[in-house]
């Protein structure tokens, strides 16, 4: 329907792409060297373990993140000045795509479900083409959707099919729309009837639903526009908990998961809370799944919350917490994440002799012994050697330690 907009005027300007995604922006941020990328994707770059710029392989002797406002102003105004928007258009592709039909069936109390549904299934089609997203936003569509959604839900405990369908499509528009929305209007969510629609969704919404709260709460985190609506989910144990427990699912919604609890994290403020409300039991879980399509952003996250004592305290605690970093170790497919399990690794075995055995017992030598001979990281291998060394100690700190060293 849409598909027939001529190629040029959908152009993204060259200078509006990161160079990682060649995405057009959404949340630009510059490195100290001058280049600029998109926050997540610079951001999974970094978590990868690497420390140059991707564009001039430079080394970084800052890794600090700067917002480049300039650049996001003017992509709001060249989104702005879109010429191909023309919401008089909508209506030669079917009457009922009147903007102004669909703004009335969204606000209106008197339509039935199933109409707004409808409305919201056709904003859903308009809010993924570029230059129509720049419209609705311009018409206010952005804080129209937000409110709809989460004063729908204030009351409900159980959600129905309809619920559901007005649900995603509604959160489908919302993550289409918001990086380039005045993102004041997510403001509401922090009022307690909002924040109460949030959690009934992420305990009964379906896993389409669960995956875009998640989606949302990482791009709300990974914005400094909303810094102090990640500090509300971040000091909200119920929000925590339900994204915790999510991370023990094995599923599409735990990968996304791990994303909003990473971003949730880079905010220092949150990461006690994160360990109290069960992160790391969960993120030991989700890297002892199969589908983690997250890994190394898991791992870097737990590898910052073992900095905390009580995260340590809780990773020890854990049974699985040894066997499960072992494993990450050494995976021949790809590298990432090896510094974070070794660095992992490093923390929890440093006070305890108890945990280098078992580290030991369950293989960590041999893992340790490969990565050192693969392609991986400088600071990987130097981590693998510390770590070498600090199991060597073993010897001298008990006589039963060479009944566990391999000949």
């Amino acid at each position: 329907m849409l598909s027939s907009m001529k190629d040029d005027q959908m152009a993204i300007p060259h200078l509006f792409r990161c160079p990682i995604s060649l995405d057009l922006f959404t949340d630009p941020v510059t490195l100290c060297t001058g280049q600029t990328y998109d926050r997540s994707s610079i951001e999974k770059w970094l978590a990868a373990g690497n420390l140059t710029c991707p564009v001039t392989m430079q080394r970084l002797h800052d890794p600090s993140l700067v917002p480049n406002h300039t650049l996001r102003h003017l992509i709001d105004q060249w989104l702005c000045m879109d010429h191909s928007f023309d919401p008089d258009y909508l209506k030669t592709i079917d009457p009922d795509l009147s903007l102004t039909t669909l703004k009335h069936k969204l606000e209106s109390q008197e339509v039935t479900l199933a109409t707004k549904i409808g409305a919201v299934g056709k904003l859903e089609v308009l809010s993924k083409d570029l230059a129509w997203r720049s419209g609705l936003i311009q018409l206010n569509f952005f804080p129209l959707i937000l409110r709809l959604f989460f004063v729908k839900f204030t009351q409900q405990a159980n959600l129905d099919q309809e619920d559901s369908e007005l649900a995603e499509g509604a959160l489908t528009c919302i993550l289409n729309m918001f990086p380039f929305s005045k993102l004041c209007s997510l403001n509401m969510l922090k009022e307690d009837s909002n924040l109460a629609s949030f959690l009934v969704l992420l305990d009964h919404g379906t896993a389409k639903i669960k995956t875009s709260l998640c989606h949302l709460v990482g791009l709300i985190a990974s914005s400094s526009e909303t810094r102090d609506l990640c500090v509300v989910f971040g000091q909200n144990p119920k929000i925590l908990r339900g994204l915790i427990t999510l991370l023990h699912q094995n599923s599409e919604a735990s990968n996304a998961a791990v994303k909003a609890i990473s971003a949730l994290c880079y905010l220092e403020l949150n990461q006690e809370n994160v360990v109290t409300e069960g992160g790391v039991d969960g993120l030991i879980a989700y890297i002892s799944g199969t589908n983690i399509s997250q890994s190394s952003m898991a791992l870097a996250t737990l590898e910052l919350l073992l900095g905390l004592e009580s995260g340590k305290k809780a990773a020890v605690n854990n049974p699985s917490t040894v066997h499960a970093l072992v494993k990450m170790v050494f995976r021949v497919s790809d590298h990432e994440g090896s510094e974070n399990a070794v660095g992992s690794l490093l923390i929890i075995c440093y006070d305890s002799l108890k945990v280098r055995e078992e580290a030991i017992s369950a293989g960590v030598l041999t893992q340790l012994l490969l990565l050192l001979q693969s392609q991986c990281s400088c600071r990987s291998k130097n981590k693998a050697r510390v770590l070498l060394k600090l199991l060597r100690s073993m010897w001298a700190e008990s006589p039963s330690a060479s009944a566990v060293w391999p000949s």
